[in-house]
């Protein structure tokens, strides 16, 4: 089988929160890039939640509009909020409790996965995992930078995982792990709030040559770089360009992947992240699952102008569908 394409919502964020886009103009849109795969996040799609429960009818309007697109439920993204308590954590058991909750909401959206945030202990999933195994769904960690799949506690989830015995238990690379150059969004950025071009320079290419973090915001300092300056040079602190190879041994157990970017150019090309050999690997691995567009570029220009998220998405989906061999969306830009 091949892989797919898919959006998570969060790329609308910006038109989502403004009011901009309603949930059906967001499906409509995913629907016309021939990205019928929608994953969503909880909180940013239904008001309220997960302090209030979901009404039935919104709900409903969900799977009309799915249905009404021809489009397929993923992945609902959910948090853990296991820092509730001032001065300690949320005991283990209501952390449990916290995520079978997010398991039920997963199962009354048809989402097939639920994303988990990386800071949630493996135990607790796994005491979590024969409830998802009932309800028919996977969990899924999202692997995602400064963590990798060499970083101990993600060796530590595979470990608890693969001991667990259990087949609801799996991963979601984020492709932000593979930055393999500064993406230009965040130099603008840095530059608009005073970073000498030289020291931004500096640290652009301190990033490609693979300095160590520390001695970059040490050698920053020494160049007389102050405050945004220390901020762009501890950029590099978490982000890294891993291998995409590293995807391979743990292809069993992925089974959603969260296609980040930060830009894509008109010639559609995402400047930082090299998804021309990431999508190779994922072919090479045999995965046959979706590639959901997760924009995040928004944050890096909205002080300068009104991101377009609808138009960056397409350019991403147009990408994308060029790499798995597929014909490019054709589409107005406008949601």
């Amino acid at each position: 089988m091949a892989i797919k394409r898919g959006v998570s919502l969060y790329s609308f964020q910006n038109e989502t929160f403004q009011g901009k886009m309603s949930l059906e103009d967001c499906i409509r849109t995913c629907a016309a890039m021939g990205a019928n795969g929608i994953e969503v996040i909880g909180e940013q799609t239904f008001w309220g939640w997960p302090e209030v429960a979901v009404e039935d009818a919104a709900i409903a309007n969900w799977h009309a509009l799915i249905g009404k697109y021809d489009c397929v439920p993923v992945a609902h993204d959910f948090m853990l909020d296991y820092k509730r308590y001032k001065g300690r954590e949320m005991p283990f058991d209501e952390q449990v409790a916290s995520v079978r909750n997010d398991i039920d909401f997963g199962a009354r959206l048809g989402v097939k996965y639920l994303r988990a945030l990386v800071s949630i202990a493996p135990e607790v999933l796994v005491a979590a995992a024969p409830y998802a195994e009932e309800k028919g769904l996977k969990i899924l960690i999202e692997v995602h930078s400064p963590l990798h799949f060499d970083h101990p506690w993600v060796v530590r989830h595979a470990e608890c995982f693969e001991k667990s015995g259990s087949d609801a238990l799996g991963f979601l690379p984020d492709m932000g792990m593979f930055v393999h150059a500064l993406p230009p969004v965040w130099k603008e950025k840095f530059l608009r709030m005073g970073v000498p071009r030289p020291i931004a320079d500096y640290i652009e290419k301190a990033y490609a040559d693979r300095v160590l973090s520390e001695y970059v915001i040490l050698n920053v300092q020494q160049m007389g770089g102050v405050g945004p300056a220390i901020a762009m040079a501890e950029t590099l602190r978490h982000n890294a360009a891993f291998e995409p190879k590293r995807m391979l041994d743990y292809m069993p157990r992925i089974h959603n992947i969260h296609g980040k970017f930060y830009e894509m150019t008109e010639d559609y090309i995402e400047p930082s992240i090299p998804y021309d050999e990431i999508v190779a690997v994922l072919k090479q691995g045999g995965y046959d699952g979706y590639i959901c567009s997760e924009y995040e570029g928004n944050r890096w220009i909205e002080d300068a102008m009104e991101p377009d998220s609808v138009e960056q998405v397409r350019r991403q989906q147009v990408m994308l569908a060029t790499l798995l061999g597929e014909p490019a969306p054709q589409l107005q830009t406008a949601a």
